[in-house]
């Protein structure tokens, strides 16, 4: 594998011409921030279904 200059810890792979990420740090790091953001979507996700019942239930408060 040929280092990639000016970015530690990535390669070109000879056979395909791949990048390759030899940084085992950078990786976990990605995976980190990948779960954290699917993290935060979900729980907007319920805070979007909890408002929408809270207004439901004005509503029919609203009409009684």
């Amino acid at each position: 594998m040929i280092p990639v200059k000016g970015h530690i810890g990535l390669y070109r792979d000879e056979n395909n011409n791949a990048i390759i990420n030899n940084n085992d740090g950078r990786y976990n790091e990605y995976l980190q921030s990948k779960n954290k953001l699917i993290e935060n979507e979900n729980k907007i996700q319920k805070i979007e279904e909890e408002i929408s019942e809270i207004k439901n239930l004005l509503k029919l408060i609203l009409q009684k």
